[in-house]
């Protein structure tokens, strides 16, 4: 780690998370969470008003909690990156606010970054600098894509995407019916590791010589587990809980490796990085390791801990604008909830905020009260 390298703040509010975190080029100093999961658990999903506010009671105390594990002062930032899309609308604008408001208050360049570009760039902070093509496999609650990435921060493009649910959704959906509660993916995982994985067939989604080579859909598996559960149940039969998880994740994580390995092959990219929540996954994790040593693949898996929604990846991705000069945004960054993984981060016309409010008498006597 070398001091003339970005030091910057990560903040990421794209569901239920709040996170922040610290980075220094591609060493993380700081990764502070607060979730509200447990408060979204009774309803069996992600509320997003909830979530919303979870977010606003947790958005200072939270970056607090940063800078200080950090050892680090707001006035000592490079840059400030947040979240910009895609996410929960609400959830987003309150990470979004608060990243101009601190960008704002310390004269600090802004950058508003994709989501799905962050959780890729989160694994510099593992294993160093990504490779150039990256190829991403992302699982989570609400993506499951290929993408290949010739530049982290300018030039990400997508080879395969669900056509309706992700794979993160398919094991939540999964979980309710079989009465395991919500999130769904940690218990499946769980209880998959005491059940027979090959004891129960479930279809592979789009697996067809036909088929879109790097597309995916688990709505059809989904569909599948849920009659089966359904006709055991209608005949009195005991439901085999273990046997449902390991089959049924098994019926996932063969689907996403080995398409996978086949976009590697394809596009001539000797490695594969894996991110987003579902890739915590110990099963995927397996299989893609052995999957990939068959076909010559390096793998490259964050730890689980920066696999689910975090502020180290968003500032990861903020680090590599700043080291690359990339244009930062306007304070007139708005959410985008929809915001397409073409666009890694939000570039302003031209940096000007730093000296908007140069003459601004009673800002200037705000910053001092608050970052003194």
């Amino acid at each position: 780690m070398a001091a003339d390298e970005p030091l910057v703040l990560g903040i990421e509010t794209s569901c239920d998370e709040t996170g922040v975190g610290i980075v220094r080029g591609t060493t993380l100093l700081a990764d502070a969470v607060a979730s509200s999961v447990d408060t979204h658990a009774r309803f069996g999903g992600v509320v997003p008003e909830i979530a919303s506010r979870a977010h606003l009671e947790a958005m200072v105390p939270t970056i607090e909690r940063a800078l200080k594990e950090a050892g680090v002062s707001a006035r000592d930032l490079d840059g400030i990156a947040v979240t910009s899309g895609p996410g929960l609308a609400g959830a987003l604008l309150v990470g979004v606010s608060a990243a101009k408001a601190y960008a704002y208050a310390l004269g600090k360049p802004l950058y508003g970054v994709n989501h799905l570009a962050s959780h890729i760039c989160v694994d510099q902070l593992e294993h160093g600098p990504l490779p150039e093509p990256t190829m991403a496999l992302l699982v989570s609650g609400g993506h499951s894509s290929l993408l290949l990435a010739p530049d982290i921060t300018a030039d990400v493009r997508p080879l395969g995407a669900t056509i309706d649910d992700a794979a993160g959704e398919a094991f939540d959906k999964i979980a309710r019916v079989l009465n395991l509660g919500f999130p769904g993916g940690p218990v499946i995982d769980r209880l998959a590791k005491e059940g027979d994985p090959k004891s129960i067939a479930f279809p592979r989604g789009l697996t067809g010589p036909r088929d879109a080579p790097y597309d995916f859909s688990f709505s059809g598996l989904k569909t599948s587990v849920a009659r089966w559960i359904e006709a055991k149940r209608a005949a009195g039969e005991e439901v085999p809980v273990r046997d449902v998880a390991a089959s049924f994740q098994e019926a996932v994580v063969d689907v996403l490796t080995r398409k996978a390995v086949r976009a590697c092959k394809d596009e001539g990219v000797d490695h594969l990085m894996i991110g987003g929540g579902v890739a915590a996954n110990s099963r995927l994790r397996a299989l893609a390791q052995e999957r990939c040593d068959r076909a010559g693949i390096r793998l490259r898996v964050p730890r689980p801990k920066l696999c689910t929604d975090n502020g180290a990846m968003v500032a990861a991705l903020g680090a590599e604008m700043v080291a690359r000069n990339r244009l930062p945004s306007d304070l007139e960054l708005s959410a985008d909830s929809s915001l397409p993984v073409t666009e890694p981060h939000v570039p302003g016309a031209a940096h000007t905020h730093a000296h908007a409010h140069d003459h601004d008498h009673v800002h200037e006597i705000s910053k001092d009260n608050l970052y003194s």
